[in-house]
């Protein structure tokens, strides 16, 4: 059992366990493209078809043209997560509450934290691609896909600046010219510091031009067309500015080889303590470029 659960002991008039402040399992899974029941082996593909262009029509009974579709694939690598802890039957005895509940559920918090460290390391991450001898070769993001975190090109500010509605319109506008369907779902992914920032951005304050206010009451907000998720684990680039993603929902594949299982049996090797055992299967990776926007943003 954890070696912590004698604080757990009974010494007042307790019953029930306080789960401590934490993230309650995965945001990002169901903003990304998910491929449930994968495969089987340690890595897959997402295949991907490219864009094709029509032959004109110059003469009677010409040719039929032939126009090669173009054929590519990323590569999805999946990693084996788990957790388990042991509750001793001489410890359960001397606690009002059993355990047991409350060490399910906070490894299964745990457990979709994972999948969120996965997605969104994937935005901006290396993928990989595959050419017809199955040889794989790193796929940087473009840099015509990143946001500088001293970009004005669409306001009138100087200086390294977080996130601002000028960065949001630049996203849209990369996002536009790429073509991304209009229909696909778009999301951005902040941390509290970024969101704050946001916030006092004087368009962004109007309820005339959006629902971002929303934030205030911790619901579900949209603004330029992007949901916005609170995520506070972003990354950092080499100038320590933090890096705040936009991106089209099938920009980013998950694939998921084996959910989320959550086992509790005794062990026998263990004087048939209760075992609470979560484990897990999954990958992730930038299925398209072109649908992923990187926003650098001074802290």
């Amino acid at each position: 059992m954890s070696t912590e659960v004698p604080v757990s002991f009974v010494q007042q008039f307790k019953d029930n366990f306080i789960l401590l402040s934490q993230q309650r399992g995965s945001k990002l899974r169901g903003k990304v493209r998910t491929d449930p029941d994968f495969l089987k082996g340690k890595a897959g593909f997402f295949d991907r078809i490219g864009a094709t262009a029509m032959q004109r029509r110059t003469s009677w009974h010409q040719d039929t043209p032939l126009i090669s579709t173009p054929h590519s694939r990323r590569r999805v690598t999946l990693e084996d997560w788990i957790w388990a802890d042991l509750i001793d039957n001489e410890d359960r005895a001397k606690m009002l509450a059993d355990p047991e509940g409350p060490y399910a559920l906070n490894a299964s918090w745990a457990a979709g934290r994972e999948f969120d460290t996965a997605i969104y390391g994937a935005m901006g991450g290396n993928a990989y691609s595959m050419d017809e001898d199955d040889a794989a070769s790193t796929v940087a993001l473009p840099s015509g896909q990143k946001i500088a975190v001293n970009n004005h090109s669409y306001d009138a500010g100087s200086g390294d600046v977080g996130l601002t509605v000028g960065k949001l319109i630049g996203a849209k506008k990369i996002l536009w010219a790429n073509e991304v369907d209009e229909e696909e779902p778009l999301y951005c992914v902040a941390n509290s510091t970024q969101l704050a920032k946001l916030l006092g951005e004087t368009e962004v304050q109007s309820r005339d031009y959006n629902d971002v206010y929303a934030l205030v009451q911790g619901r579900i907000n949209t603004f330029m067309g992007f949901t916005f998720v609170r995520y506070e684990s972003v990354n950092t680039d080499s100038a320590s500015d933090e890096l705040i993603y936009c991106w089209a929902q099938n920009g980013v594949g998950l694939a998921i080889s084996m959910d989320q299982a959550v086992r509790i049996s005794e062990r026998a090797d263990k004087n048939y303590a209760t075992q609470v055992h979560v484990s897990q299967s999954m990958g992730a990776t930038r299925i398209e470029d072109e649908k992923v926007v990187e926003i650098a943003c001074d802290p």
